[in-house]
């Protein structure tokens, strides 16, 4: 009785709070929102990144700049974050499908093709959408793990960069225009953040890493799975009718494949033919307290 309690709690909480339901994007009621604000904040972002790598360049600094528990602290955090957004997005979408499925028996709609092909028409309001909001807000936090890497005297590519910054657009964009896609997209995101930030979080307070790369699998895994939902996208576009936001996603995805191309390249020249010095590196780092000293130089983008 108690666990059922529970549960309705947090179902209240996750799904049906006027907040989530009453959600709507909006550029006056929504942080973040306008164009404005994020062709200021990506550059600035980068200006910050750079800056910061070129002072301590110029000071030759070869020690890592000490930063305790705070790069642990975030990567228990993002967890923590990541696994809410996949629940709160799975129950959402679970109550959307429940209300909505009276409509979709009249065009032969199922809630996977719903999941991969919003309808046309489809406003960015209600539980979805609210729980897209709060992934690209936590894109943001994401941010830090950046300047975590310059502080630590690792190598600032220009991959990373890039990556993080297309990820922040691309979320802009999924709420700016309604775009399909985008819940399986955050499903499959958020849980692989909450396991890869998670992994981190356990090897940054001092316990054993994984005997093979785990975060790198991790990202090849979520790459195969985006690429499979985007022809169902495509095939959905061209044989029922038309989704959603498809110009978005056409956008999108020409980024995705960009990063997809870079990701591949730096793999196949990096993690295949030195995955037995990446497994050392990993068992190295997992025995420094708080993260604070070794880590691997080939964590790459978290996708």
């Amino acid at each position: 009785m108690q666990l059922m309690k529970t549960l309705h709690i947090i179902k209240y909480w996750l799904t049906e709070h006027p907040t989530i339901v009453n959600f709507r994007w909006s550029s006056t009621q929504s942080w973040g929102s306008t164009w404005s604000f994020l062709f200021t904040v990506i550059p600035a972002y980068l200006a910050v990144a750079v800056t910061l790598h070129l002072i301590l360049t110029i000071f030759r600094r070869r020690r890592p700049v000490p930063l305790g528990p705070i790069p642990a602290a975030h990567s228990l955090l993002m967890a923590l974050i990541s696994a809410v957004i996949f629940v709160g997005i799975l129950l959402s979408s679970a109550a959307e499908i429940r209300d909505t499925r009276w409509l979709w028996r009249r065009t032969k709609t199922t809630p996977f093709q719903w999941l991969l092909c919003f309808p046309l028409g489809t406003r960015p309001s209600g539980r979805v959408f609210f729980w897209s909001y709060v992934f690209y807000l936590s894109r943001f936090l994401h941010l830090f793990r950046t300047f975590f890497t310059i502080l630590r005297r690792r190598r600032l590519s220009s991959f990373h960069l890039f990556n993080q910054s297309i990820l922040i657009f691309t979320s802009f964009l999924w709420l700016e225009f309604s775009q399909s896609f985008q819940v399986l997209a955050i499903l499959s995101s958020s849980l692989l953040y909450s396991v890869v930030y998670g992994y981190r979080f356990w090897i940054g307070v001092g316990l054993r890493g994984a005997c093979f790369p785990l975060v790198v699998n991790c990202q090849v895994a979520l790459l195969v799975c985006n690429l499979a939902c985007h022809v169902g996208v495509l095939l959905l576009q061209v044989f029922k009718g038309g989704c959603n936001g498809i110009g978005a996603w056409v956008f999108n995805s020409v980024l995705n494949a960009a990063i997809l191309l870079l990701f591949m390249k730096f793999y196949v020249k990096t993690h295949l033919k030195n995955s037995k010095v990446r497994v050392e590196v990993e068992e190295e780092s997992s025995s420094t307290r708080w993260g604070s000293g070794l880590e691997s130089n080939n964590e790459v983008k978290e996708n």
